[in-house]
């Protein structure tokens, strides 16, 4: 969701002729260096009190570690901070934790997602320009102080920035520096897993998908004859299908040489699976195992974001992208549930209509059947939705 929101703010603004220029912070140990007072304070500061307040500093501290070598033994050392990797509730610690961060990029003026100990800041400039805006010095200076305030390392070197625009290169020398380091532009820049390159066409991340998901059914067709038919499924689906639907949402309105590269794939996993011939046709193997191709499994994963930003199920920044549709007449239309779809006035580009999630998923949304875009429940949307593109992938005739 992060990404999706990321992306199409960057679509938008290179949409209206201007430019971006996105910047992801990476830290040192991050989870291993809370300090257990200052996050005290946090967990008062988001209204968390009383019995709940206590339990919570009860659980971060008392918390000890000890070197062992050989049969030698460390006396305890107890820690004054860190939250225990691998609890349920340490990434929620940790975002309490990171919550000022982003109120203040955004008293800056500059977009901010943060996911975990990943922060993205994001500054979208109108027109062409030569330099990045002062602004930006002063934020980054803001961030570098509080990090050093919150006792978090920094770690300049591993974070990456991306110029989107005109001459995005020609800024390698004007950006500002971040805790002593110069930033520099990269091509492309690795985002929760996800490349993202200038012109955020995910060729790369494409490519990058394919290559680790065909060594995967390389590896996998070793197994096949050790595996029963519900385990090979099991493999599959873990190492090959999760990597195909991981933020596939990005991929929406993909160039076709682009998404045959990761219909391949699952062609290629739908072949494994049930030992059908390359020269079988592929959509029977694809009807029989139940599997949307990948071009309905992207937009299956919009219309799930479109619906749960639409009930509250999703965050508030996605909701915000999208708009019901009401009539300046009183007409039927007015309870048919539809989004209002940006017009040429307010998106130029074709390329941005078929990409960007606040066009696209109105769009998409809008041509569901009426019952289903009613539906108020999640799992009757998702029950219904995947039946209609069912249908529609494979010519099936409407119930």
């Amino acid at each position: 969701m992060a990404l999706v929101a990321l992306t199409d703010d960057l679509r938008r603004q290179l949409d209206g002729g201007g430019s971006g220029l996105l910047i992801l912070l990476d830290l040192s140990a991050a989870f291993d260096m809370v300090d257990h007072d200052l996050l005290d304070h946090r967990l008062a500061d988001v209204g968390i009190q009383g019995i709940a307040r206590n339990w919570l500093c009860s659980f971060i501290s008392g918390w000890g570690q000890r070197v062992a070598l050989g049969r030698e033994m460390s006396s305890r050392h107890s820690l004054v901070c860190g939250v225990p990797q691998g609890a349920i509730l340490s990434p929620m610690l940790f975002n309490i934790f990171m919550h000022p961060l982003a109120q203040i990029i955004r008293s800056f003026g500059l977009g901010c997602h943060q996911y975990a100990d990943d922060t993205q800041l994001y500054l979208l400039m109108d027109g062409h320009t030569d330099s990045p805006p002062d602004i930006l010095t002063r934020c980054l200076e803001a961030v570098a102080g509080w990090f050093r305030g919150s006792q978090l390392k920094l770690n300049p070197s591993k974070t990456e920035v991306l110029w989107l625009g005109r001459d995005g290169m020609g800024m390698r020398d004007q950006l500002p520096s971040l805790a002593g380091a110069q930033l520099v532009p990269l091509p492309s820049v690795k985002s929760l897993g996800v490349i993202l390159d200038a012109s955020l066409s995910m060729e790369a991340q494409v490519t990058a998908t394919a290559k680790a998901t065909f060594f995967h059914l390389r590896r996998i067709k070793q197994l096949v004859p050790y595996l029963s038919r519900p385990d090979l499924a099991t493999v599959i689906h873990a190492t090959v299908i999760s990597r195909l639907d991981y933020c596939n949402s990005l991929y929406a309105g993909l160039p076709l040489k682009l998404s045959q590269k990761l219909q391949r794939v699952q062609n290629a996993a739908a072949r494994l699976l049930t030992g059908s011939l390359p020269w079988e046709h592929i959509h029977p193997v694809l009807f029989k195992l139940h599997w949307l191709p990948v071009e309905y499994r992207v937009r299956f994963k919009v219309l799930l974001l479109t619906f749960k930003g639409l009930h509250g199920l999703g965050p508030s920044y996605l909701r915000d992208r999208l708009s019901w549709y009401a009539p300046r007449r009183a007409s039927r239309s007015i309870n048919n549930n539809t989004l209002v779809v940006p017009g040429p006035e307010e998106v130029r580009l074709a390329s941005t209509r078929a990409r960007a999630f606040s066009t696209l998923a109105p769009a998409w949304w809008n041509a569901l059947p009426h019952e289903t875009r009613a539906l108020q429940d999640l799992i009757s949307f998702r029950r219904a939705c995947k039946t209609e593109l069912f249908r529609l992938a494979f010519g099936l005739e409407p119930i």
